[in-house]
């Protein structure tokens, strides 16, 4: 099953071009079970991103271009009557599907943004008071403008902490850029990529994620890092506990493409901003004195010693 994660990015690294790491942090979410916040400007292939995945996956994949006119039924479904059989029919919405991809969703209307809370968290949407799960395997993608774009507002916090981390592709470096348009001038790459896995594939690696072995101390570092965010005199609101798991979950999913079946402290390290840096908010000082999130995130990296692990 690694072999198999290993020929999924390959496959995705057809459609995407020089952003191998980030190819490599989108996969450990969808085998750690978690949802992505892409936030970057136009243009740099968030869609093309998640659109390589679905292919190389196999995935049910739907999209909904965000704008501020999109109602909440257009992302969960809704009930309609039914003349001939006297009866309300539920019509699904874009969200009812493998791979669900959010474009722009800061774009749209609060009401519209939460009406994916239910279903990043719990994996079910509730519409008139009927409860339905979505397809197995299940992750959001949702991208975002960065904040101050025109027509953008921000997400709540509840929502963010929601994202099992947020990305940032960037732009290409000048022989990656060279290389996509080269590639452009004949077939479309997306259409280079080939199926590798399937749904089944991809629960029993989840389950393999699940597996993968984290002792003691390495839940002891975990939840101290997390902690320091908390304590920290900059940080007005540190990570919550959904934090926590999710730090967890992504570790062992890193474990698990480094080939190995247990978690060491370099696994944390490696996702630590991605999981955490959205989470907390800083206070006025740390904004008067041009402190960002990430520099402090990388100053408790620093102060809070990693355990010695031992091979098992």
């Amino acid at each position: 099953m690694q072999e198999k994660a290993v020929k999924i990015m390959d496959e995705v690294k057809k459609g995407v071009v020089g952003k191998d790491a980030i190819i490599g942090k989108v996969l450990m979410v969808i085998l750690a079970q978690g949802n992505i916040l892409l936030e970057d400007i136009p243009g740099v292939g968030k869609t093309t991103l998640a659109l390589a995945f679905s292919k190389a996956m196999s995935l049910d994949y739907k999209r909904i271009q965000f704008t501020p006119d999109v109602m909440p039924t257009d992302v969960t479904g809704f009930s309609i009557y039914n003349k001939a059989t006297g009866a309300l029919e539920y019509k699904p919405g874009a969200a009812l599907c493998n791979l669900f991809l959010a474009d722009e969703i800061n774009r749209t209307s609060s009401k519209t943004q939460s009406a994916l809370l239910e279903v990043m968290e719990e994996g079910k949407i509730t519409v008139d008071g009927t409860t339905r799960p979505t397809p197995k395997p299940y992750t959001v993608i949702a991208t975002q403008n960065p904040i101050g774009s025109v027509g953008t507002q921000m997400l709540p916090d509840s929502q963010l902490d929601r994202f099992m981390v947020r990305l940032t592709m960037g732009y290409p470096e000048l022989k990656d850029e060279v290389e996509i348009l080269k590639r452009k001038q004949g077939e479309d790459p997306l259409e280079t990529v080939q199926k590798v896995v399937d749904a089944a594939d991809i629960i029993a690696m989840q389950k393999q994620v699940d597996a993968v072995f984290i002792s003691n101390d390495i839940y002891n570092y975990i939840a101290r890092l997390v902690g320091a965010t908390r304590e920290n005199k900059l940080i007005r609101l540190g990570a919550s506990p959904r934090g926590s798991i999710a730090l967890t979950k992504m570790a062992q999913a890193a474990a698990y493409l480094s080939g190995r079946d247990y978690v060491v402290p370099q696994d944390i390290q490696y996702v630590f901003r991605d999981v955490i840096e959205h989470r907390i908010l800083l206070n006025a000082q740390a904004k008067i004195s041009n402190v960002t999130a990430g520099s402090l995130l990388g100053t408790i990296l620093k102060e809070v010693p990693a355990p010695a692990v031992t091979r098992r």
